[in-house]
């Protein structure tokens, strides 16, 4: 008896007791006047089997009512919502936290060692800093880019009445399941397990996160290494950025040899000194780069000076299909040049002008005095001098 009693105070003392729940803004709901009812030791953890005090509620009106599904201790080991299993600082799934960050703790997943490995991480959050254990590592661009900012209270809605399904729910309004069709019964988001969302392993939604994450668009860096502009778009035309803003932004990178801002096209170009600065700029600047709220976009400059015969442009696209960008100091895009040797015979080409004491040199051949346009006509006064004259041969 002596050995069982001191063996029930033991597990008694592992039991946890605590005052409110660890929770995200999306579980807590948009209600500030909410109500929860609190049951001391009501269940077990689903991770680690310990009881711990028990928190239910509901997050809004027409809202299903949600509880804690793991203890306290578990929570802050991952940094995440006893409820939903989301990072708490972004979001996402564990797996796509941990994937993002390049880490992985490995939690023993057997009865005695998780019992001993969560007694010793749970005497580490009480004594060290208990306050600083939920702050995850630093972020990337991965987590940056998919992270949710802002709450998503559409995932508290109840679920789809499966006799309404069937055509069998009687309960009409009282329901309190939703009367609607189900978009994909085969989704395989519906088959989702706790433990495999814990452990950051298996998980459909990491999965589907991680596969969009995947066709984001990118910013291949071109093979030239002489290019170090960057073309900056989307300026805006009436609260126009300036190029001192787009200087304060972009030195951090390296040194700029010079930036040139487009106002009729609403965009800029700013050139570094060497490639490595631009490729940094252009890494570090991708569709994150946002002035005055305003998001800007980023893209490589082209090497007008190596436009070698073998690139072909159709439609005012450059090689890789890419629309071409405007050119300071002319109205629009470049045209694209001419396909093969122009029609007719070649332009009036003026002689050069003999030094003084030197015989004048012989007259150009006859292919050369031809007039290809009406404007070289000598014999033409404009256009309002009379009728159009027929080019001299």
């Amino acid at each position: 008896m002596a050995a069982s009693k001191g063996s029930n105070t033991y597990n008694r003392q592992n039991w946890e007791d605590s005052e409110f729940p660890v929770l995200c803004q999306t579980c807590l709901g948009d209600n500030p006047y909410i109500r929860m009812t609190k049951e001391k030791y009501g269940k077990e953890c689903k991770i680690c089997t310990r009881p711990f005090t028990v928190f239910r509620w509901c997050p809004g009106a027409r809202m299903r009512f949600k509880k804690t599904e793991v203890c306290q201790t578990c929570a802050k080991l991952k940094n995440i919502c006893q409820t939903c299993l989301l990072d708490l600082e972004y979001g996402l799934p564990i797996q796509v936290r941990d994937a993002a960050l390049k880490m992985k703790e490995d939690i023993p997943k057997s009865d005695v060692n998780k019992e001993y490995y969560i007694q010793n991480k749970e005497a580490e959050l009480q004594g060290a800093n208990p306050a600083g254990a939920l702050k995850s590592a630093a972020p990337s661009d991965l987590l940056l880019k998919l992270a949710r900012t802002t709450p998503y209270y559409k995932r508290n809605r109840p679920h789809i009445c499966s006799f309404w399904v069937k055509g069998e729910c009687r309960r009409g309004e009282e329901c309190p399941y939703r009367h609607e069709k189900p978009t994909d019964p085969d989704d395989p988001l519906a088959d989702q397990n706790i433990k495999d969302r814990y452990y950051g392993v298996n998980d459909p939604v990491a999965e589907k996160l991680l596969r969009r994450a995947a066709a984001m668009p990118r910013l291949d860096t071109p093979e030239d290494r002489s290019i170090t502009t960057l073309y900056v778009g989307n300026l805006g035309d009436g609260n126009f950025i300036t190029e001192q803003e787009l200087k304060d932004h972009f030195y951090q990178y390296g040194e700029i040899r010079n930036i040139t801002v487009v106002h009729k096209n609403q965009c800029a170009f700013v050139q570094y000194v060497s490639r490595s600065s631009a490729e940094a700029a252009a890494e570090a600047t991708f569709n994150k780069l946002i002035i005055r709220g305003r998001r800007l976009n980023i893209k490589w400059g082209r090497s007008q000076g190596r436009q070698g015969p073998e690139e072909t442009y159709t439609g005012g696209a450059g090689p890789s299909g890419m629309p071409l960008e405007p050119v300071p100091g002319l109205p629009g895009p470049l045209p694209p040049p001419p396909h093969g040797p122009p029609p007719g015979p070649p332009p009036f080409l003026m002689p050069p002008r003999p030094p003084p004491g030197l015989a004048p040199p012989p007259p150009p051949p006859a292919f050369l005095a031809a007039v290809h346009y009406p404007s070289q006509d000598p014999s033409r006064m404009g256009a309002l001098a009379g009728p159009s004259q027929p080019p001299r041969r």
